[in-house]
């Protein structure tokens, strides 16, 4: 059976903005993508799902501003014979299909042409229920390397075959299964973009909030002083810091008590 055709960087699409998709040669002398720039390059059967909610908000606007960069690989294109297919039934038999080897492979080949051959530099992910559960630790990781490859899984999942021999990664944002990668990879990178230099207007966001520090974050109040007859906790009208700074870290370590125990005793046990 004749392997996939050869293919240029017709292949990849780079998002520039919500709806706004544009080609690569098209788009070599603009986007040049600042060498800079944190790049994501997503392998999926939709491209067309993306950027998605990454193209709203403080990541869309990161996105237009050439603060991150958006690439999609259309895994159709790398598909066997005149109708591209990319999966066959299981081996040993059972009920969908299976992404082939030999196709995913293909891609991420294409996917990888300009990166590091180091994976702590760029990693390569596949959205997976069985992976590892995604963590604040993971999403920083990837926001301090160049870049990353996400592959959006479909059908009963990926030939092993593949992952095994370019050492993917297998991660997972549950314990549930949804029809593909593609909105895990979106919940991916929003975690991780925001994380970048430059994308959040206040760069202490990220170090206040939950996870950061390893505990749940502290209740928040705004105006109105007070609503239905509930008022905000006058130790945060007091205008005394220190008060305020510890009256956060009690009720942080209340919460994460009280809702995620696993957690509370990793944050114990570093002590």
């Amino acid at each position: 059976m004749p392997g996939p055709a050869a293919r240029s960087h017709g292949s990849r699409s780079v998002v520039t903005s919500l709806g706004a998709v544009v080609r690569p040669r098209d788009l070599m002398a603009e986007t040049a993508e600042a060498k800079a720039a944190w790049r994501a390059r997503i392998v999926t059967l939709f491209p067309e799902a993306f950027p998605g909610v990454l193209g709203l908000s403080l990541t869309g606007k990161a996105l237009e501003a050439g603060l991150w960069g958006l690439e999609t690989i259309d895994l159709r294109l790398f598909g066997i014979g005149k109708h591209r297919n990319v999966d066959d039934t299981p081996a040993g038999g059972g009920a969908g299909m299976v992404l082939r080897a030999d196709v995913v492979a293909a891609a991420l080949d294409d996917a990888a042409r300009g990166t590091p051959a180091d994976r702590a530099r760029w990693p390569v992910i596949y959205m997976s229920p069985r992976g590892k559960p995604f963590t604040q630790e993971d999403a920083r990781r990837l926001a301090a390397a160049e870049g990353v490859t996400l592959l959006c899984g479909r059908f009963e999942g990926v030939d092993e075959r593949v992952l095994e021999a370019y050492g993917v990664e297998e991660i997972s944002i549950g314990d549930f299964v949804l029809t593909g990668g593609e909105l895990a990879a979106q919940v991916v990178l929003d975690a991780t973009v925001r994380l970048r230099e430059g994308v959040l207007g206040n760069a202490d966001s990220a170090t206040e909030e939950s996870h950061s520090n390893g505990l749940l974050e502290h209740p928040q109040y705004t105006r109105p002083a007070e609503w239905q007859g509930r008022a905000i906790p006058e130790v945060l009208t007091s205008g005394n810091h220190k008060k305020i700074a510890a009256w956060r870290r009690e009720m942080s370590a209340a919460l994460t008590r009280a809702r995620r125990p696993d957690l509370w005793q990793k944050f114990t046990a570093k002590e």
